[in-house]
């Protein structure tokens, strides 16, 4: 029977014990372990239906394998650069001759949320905790739900785009008229008056502006971004020709002639 002591005497002294966590022999008889990168991301966000990446650094990582662990149901994502799952969004990123190993997740679902573990083969086993925030993108129009303007003045709308990790594609803005008509709405239509502003940034805003408002104008608006769900205000054009403005002018009118008799009479009978 052959002995293994020479072999395992040879393998530590040239630091590649697999498994035992010693990856660099040092002189004066000092090695030194794997550890993890100080500035390793902790806490990594990802939009829902994006991509998400979980980077682990890991130096003197010698003969040692890197792992990634769902730490949910405890199921062996990655090892090195191989992927042990039968879901495909998840996949390894690693490159050969670095200390990155990175665990992407493909079409990100919000039930993907929660901790991850990055799991190094030493002797102890070390691990670090990652944790993953789906984040869902919401579609907000300032103010109230209803909105009242009177005929001739200016509709001024702002959505803004909330949660959301990157700037939407587009924001496009839609009118339901009360006729039931959904259309988008188009600063370059004959009526003319329509301005729409998109800022792109860390809270991307749209701002429509309709100058003139009109009976036509009154009805829901939909703020429509490309990664939210809608978000609609009812608009509300009060106009002077309404019948309602007209029976409170005549009832108005009505008052002040009573009150100019009233006054005549009195003169009348003072006098």
């Amino acid at each position: 029977m052959i002995s293994l002591l020479p072999v395992l005497i040879i393998s530590f002294l040239s630091g590649r014990l697999k498994g035992n966590g010693l990856t660099e022999f040092v002189g004066g008889g000092k090695l030194i372990s794997p550890f993890f990168d100080p500035n390793t991301p902790l806490n990594v966000s990802a939009q829902i239906g994006k991509s998400a990446y979980l980077t682990c650094i890991v130096h003197n990582v010698g003969n040692t394998s890197v792992s990634w662990v769902r730490h949910r149901d405890i199921h062996i994502l990655t090892v090195g650069a191989y992927t042990y799952t039968s879901d495909q969004r998840f996949m390894s990123l690693h490159k050969r001759e670095t200390n990155q190993w990175t665990l992407q997740i493909k079409w990100v679902q919000k039930r993907d949320a929660g901790m991850y573990e990055c799991q190094v083969s030493s002797i102890p086993v070390m691990s670090l905790f990652v944790h993953l925030a789906v984040v869902v993108p919401c579609a907000v129009i300032h103010g109230t739900s209803d909105v009242h303007i009177e005929y001739g003045s200016t509709i001024n709308l702002t959505c803004s785009i909330n949660y959301a990790t990157e700037s939407p594609a587009y924001i496009f803005w839609y009118h339901h008229d009360k006729s039931g008509k959904v259309a988008v709405v188009n600063y370059d239509s004959d009526r003319g008056g329509i301005s729409v502003i998109t800022v792109k940034a860390e809270v991307s805003t749209s701002h429509l502006v309709i100058r003139g408002a009109r009976e036509a104008d009154a009805g829901k608006y939909y703020c429509s971004p490309s990664n939210a769900d809608v978000a609609y205000v009812h608009v509300h054009v009060h106009s002077s020709k309404s019948p309602s403005a007209i029976q409170t002018s005549v009832g108005t009118l009505g008052n002040s002639y009573l009150l100019m008799v009233l006054a005549m009479v009195l003169v009348t009978v003072s006098t």
